[in-house]
């Protein structure tokens, strides 16, 4: 035993992504003494940028969205109560297909060995006793958290360390339902092509596929104020529409697949830290 505190590192691609699918794990260890660690890989330029102008129109300025957006982050990291912030500065690669894609110092296009060790040595710095980032797929397809989960898995190769490794994730069942939750309060959904359909039925798992249940319920109110300081973006953050009740009833649990673990602790477990207190 040491005096080290127990430490959460989530490496995410986006300002915003730290609080749609960890915002409650974050703010709850947080509170109980744990160090968290948040990466974000790009600087989130791809986003909208002021009165909801998208990126490719004109007026698009992406160093004043990321700037912008740094701003929202540090205000997100101070409502979750973040211990340590680290960018690793990518430039952010818009969505599958985009131009941007290609752009010279995008995330996307960066070779997965220089960006691994860059978040090596922050592992080795930080000693995380859990890593949480996004599985092979990004969640949903999303270039940039695709690149993470590349960068997140090989760094894991490159040092001594054996924290418990985690990929975010979401019970089908709860897809389900969120479905309905939009449809209730008006969000347009358009029949999706078969493509679109296949695609969006391989996001998330089957229940009991899912390893970690971790209730954060307690701090959905913080979780929600996160996802609303990422003002810039609320267009595209469609929870915020359903108010802090609502919310905190759908999203007050967050889902987790354990993929590396040493501790031996039983699954399905409620806790990250399972075995390591």
């Amino acid at each position: 035993m040491t005096d080290r505190p127990l430490t959460l590192m989530a490496v995410h691609a986006h300002p915003d992504d730290e609080a749609t699918g960890t915002g409650g794990v974050l703010a709850r260890y947080a509170a109980e003494g744990v160090r968290t660690v948040l990466v974000t890989c790009t600087d989130g330029g791809c986003g909208d940028g002021p009165e909801g102008v998208k990126p490719g129109d004109p007026g698009h300025d992406a160093a004043a969205v990321a700037l912008m957006r740094r701003q929202e982050l540090e205000a997100s990291r101070a409502v979750l109560r973040i211990s340590d912030l680290e960018m690793l500065g990518y430039a952010d690669s818009g969505m599958m297909g985009w131009p941007t894609n290609d752009a010279p110092g995008a995330f996307w296009r960066t070779p997965v060995e220089e960006a691994a060790a860059r978040l090596a040595a922050l592992m080795r710095h930080y000693r995380p006793d859990v890593v949480v980032t996004y599985d092979e797929n990004g969640f949903y397809g999303h270039p940039d958290h695709i690149q993470a989960h590349r960068v997140t898995m090989a760094a894991l190769e490159l040092i001594e360390l054996t924290p418990k490794v985690y990929w975010t994730t979401a019970p089908r069942s709860m897809m389900r339902r969120f479905g309905e939750v939009m449809r209730e309060f008006g969000a347009e959904m358009p029949e999706p092509d078969s493509a679109e359909a296949a695609a969006m039925a391989e996001i998330g798992l089957p229940d009991d596929e899912i390893t970690t249940w971790v209730d954060a319920t307690a701090f959905s109110g913080q979780k929600f104020d996160a996802l609303a300081a990422h003002a810039s973006q609320g267009e595209n953050i469609f929870f915020l529409k359903m108010g802090k009740e609502r919310f905190g009833e759908l999203m007050g649990v967050e889902t987790f697949v354990r993929v590396r673990d040493t501790t031996g602790a039983a699954v399905p477990e409620n806790d990250l830290f399972a075995g390591l207190r």
